[in-house]
């Protein structure tokens, strides 16, 4: 049997089992979460159950290796759909995307990205709904097959205004299990708070299971951005910082890191990162605008977005990590850029995230541009 066949029958078995609808993973579909319900015994099996785990695992990794972009990598979900044996082979040979730079299953959503790459991903804008759409891809294609990844939807209030944040375009209620977390802004704009529905976890250090279980009803905060006031109106960009709550600073210090203390002698000495106050190392994750610097040519500030920016704009920023002065951390931790955001063309920006913001923490920061920020603009 030819390793096609196998991929089409394995699509037909998921189109009769139904673990995940033909609408939740279709072309242009969105992730939507597991609602696999477990056969009763009067059911029979599929005959692909019985199957033993040697070869089971030889075609599920496979499928795993050849499929590496959507929509083509439905049939890797289309394997975890199977039953039972098949989902939890996939689950150990499908891994998290700090290993991999892949988004597989809804709970990737929640777990960091690569370390060496940033995964590449772009937003829609779509002002007469006040809706931001987050596709996976580089850019927009022609045949509108890009696959979406999480949704938003802007809701202003009296006094604060939420970003809804669901897996769906065209659900955003807080009691669907489409939903996922939301941003809210206090009445200016200019401070902001993560909501996570604890959907899995958002935290550099956890690891776990790579299914997606189903969606509590309790949320926590995941974290906090804050743009820096321009009282005075001088000229430059917007300045902000975030609080990343659920991620420590340990997690982009390399090992072995050294901190620089003063002795009694006033001579300065090293000791290893084993040995720094763990209020230093666990202490959240701070976020800061890269430095831009002014063009005189262009008269405008400048940033090196590799080619995934094109078109200048006061949202276009650039992180990366805060790492206090007494930290001897490298040059290029201080340098790394963990999130960058930008415009590309009309109501279309783009979103490269890395290790350690998953991409639920890097949509939620990217969105909190979009709302009115007049009292921080030069």
């Amino acid at each position: 049997m030819s390793f096609k066949s196998i991929l089409r029958d394995l699509k037909e078995v998921r189109d009769g089992l139904g673990g995940i609808s033909k609408r939740g993973w279709s072309k242009s579909s969105h992730i939507a979460p597991d609602h696999t319900v477990t056969p009763s015994e009067n059911i029979p099996q599929s005959p692909w159950a019985s199957l033993p785990p040697e070869l089971l695992h030889e075609i599920i990794r496979r499928v795993e290796e050849s499929e590496t972009a959507w929509p083509a990598r439905a049939a890797v979900v289309s394997c975890a759909s199977v039953c039972k044996s098949w989902r939890g082979i996939t689950m150990e040979t499908v891994r998290v995307p700090e290993q991999c730079g892949k988004l597989t299953f809804p709970i990737s959503l929640k777990q960091p990205g690569p370390r060496d790459l940033p995964i590449q991903c772009f937003i829609k804008r779509n002002r007469a709904t006040a809706t931001y759409i987050l596709y996976y891809g580089l850019m927009p294609s022609e045949m509108e097959n890009d696959k979406l990844l999480l949704a938003a939807r802007r809701v202003r209030r009296a006094t604060c205004t939420d970003f809804v944040i669901s897996l769906s375009a065209k659900n955003f209620s807080r009691r669907s299990s489409t939903y996922v977390g939301k941003l809210r802004s206090g009445f200016l704009g200019t401070k902001f708070t993560i909501y996570d529905n604890q959907t899995g976890s958002s935290t550099a250090q956890a690891q776990p299971k790579q299914a997606s279980p189903k969606l509590p009803a309790t949320s926590y905060t995941s974290g906090s951005i804050t743009y820096e006031l321009n009282v005075l109106r001088t000229r430059g960009p917007r300045r902000m910082h975030c609080v990343m709550d659920s991620i420590p600073l340990s997690s982009v210090i390399s090992e072995p890191s050294v901190v620089k203390e003063e002795v009694s002698s006033g001579e300065t000495s090293s000791t290893d990162k084993e040995n720094i106050s763990p209020s230093l190392l666990d202490q959240p994750l701070v976020l800061k605008n890269k430095s831009p610097r002014w063009h005189e040519q262009l008269q405008c500030w400048c940033l090196n977005f590799k080619g995934r920016v094109t078109v200048a704009s006061v949202k276009n920023f650039q992180l990366v990590a805060d790492i206090d002065p007494s930290l001897d951390a490298l040059p290029e931790e201080h340098e790394r850029v963990i999130l960058q955001f930008g415009k590309i063309g009309k109501d279309i920006f783009t979103m490269d995230y890395r290790y350690p913001l998953s991409a639920f923490q890097a949509f939620a920061i990217c969105i909190s541009s979009f709302d009115t920020k007049p009292a921080c603009e030069g």
